[in-house]
């Protein structure tokens, strides 16, 4: 699969990882003194003092231009949705705005991803400082409908990048968003959010460098194929309870149950052991995953509907009008773990 391909309907680098590349396998938080479950400002993992709620990722920036129904009023049937994860590809802020004004105005938590699909999982510090600059470029304009809560930069960060590395550059890319934005920052872990042991020596600075923000949600993805590279096997309960001893908040950005590479990791039981910490579950995907071919059954997409083969997960967005949506036969296996 070549999984930079931007035919058809844009469908962006694969989450599922490079099956070739043994170091790209698969794309498969805790008693913090302020974390994004303790009042702060107005942040939204906070209002009412509540967390975050579990919830599901859209992607929408790749159906139709940009131009997406969401699908609200499906999300709405389904009341264990509590929190929407959304990316954004940089050239689709005037979108962007749309897409989190829907989602605050139908009463979820809104995560917002900068999501650079040509450069998942590299380790150029220019590109992480990029979507640093981007959000202190845009942030200002997208909270006019609300607050939300930034999470970076998607997947930033090989398999093999040092924890020092990692470190220096999120320093730098996180005291560049604090210009703008005062509230937690979610950052995903290296290795397509597999790199658990990278992400821990960078936040205690165990080879020399430590991230200095505190103020910060670590966020891993979890799929069948999702692997440990410094551990040399797929994720465990271990590798989670490594992240707890941060004592961070921690998080499940994206799951699913679907990798091109070989099953490396239960993914189901590492979901429910995160959910049995408490930390909130973001499942991969309400919409927008077009991986495995536009159109396809096999998506990780929860949601379809009757034009899909033609267009992809989304339909146009129109004004005024309501697509009607349907559940696909991969619905249940990301809300039942809500």
């Amino acid at each position: 699969m070549d999984e930079t391909n931007y035919s058809g309907y844009q469908n962006p680098r694969s989450p599922y990882g490079n099956k070739d590349n043994p170091s790209d396998q698969d794309y498969d938080q805790f008693n913090k003194p302020t974390s994004a479950y303790t009042k702060k400002d107005d942040n939204p993992a906070t209002q009412a003092g509540a967390g975050f709620g579990n919830g599901v990722n859209l992607q929408p920036s790749y159906s139709n231009g940009g131009n997406a129904d969401l699908g609200w009023s499906l999300m709405k049937e389904n009341k264990k949705i509590q929190t929407v994860r959304i990316e954004i590809e940089p050239g689709q802020e005037i979108n962007a705005k749309r897409w989190i004004k829907e989602a605050l105005d139908n009463e979820y938590k809104v995560i917002a991803t900068y999501h650079k699909s040509s450069v998942l999982a590299s380790d150029d510090m220019s590109e992480l400082q990029k979507a640093a600059q981007w959000w202190q470029a845009n942030y200002n304009e997208l909270k006019k409908n609300g607050a939300f809560t930034i999470n970076l930069m998607n997947e930033w960060g090989s398999h093999v990048i040092s924890s020092n590395d990692y470190a220096s550059a999120y320093n730098k890319a996180i005291a560049t968003v604090r210009s703008v934005y005062a509230n937690p920052i979610i950052i995903d872990i290296p290795g397509y959010g597999q790199e658990t042991l990278t992400a821990v020596d960078a936040v205690k600075g165990t080879t020399g460098t430590m991230i200095t923000d505190k103020d910060i949600i670590l966020s891993f993805h979890i799929y069948p194929g999702a692997w440990n590279q410094r551990r040399n096997r797929g994720l465990t309960n271990g590798d989670l309870d490594e992240m707890a001893s941060t004592g961070l908040t921690c998080m499940v950005g994206e799951f699913g149950n679907k990798s091109i590479s070989k099953p490396a990791t239960s993914w189901s039981s590492l979901v429910d052991y995160a959910k049995s910490k408490g930390w909130p579950i973001i499942g991969w995907a309400w919409g927008g995953d077009n991986t495995m071919g536009n159109g396809s059954s096999q998506n990780m997409n929860m949601l379809k509907s009757e034009n899909m083969e033609k267009i992809g997960t989304f339909e146009p967005y129109s004004p005024g009008n309501t697509v009607q949506y349907s559940k696909s036969n991969y619905f249940e296996t990301v809300y039942e773990k809500l």
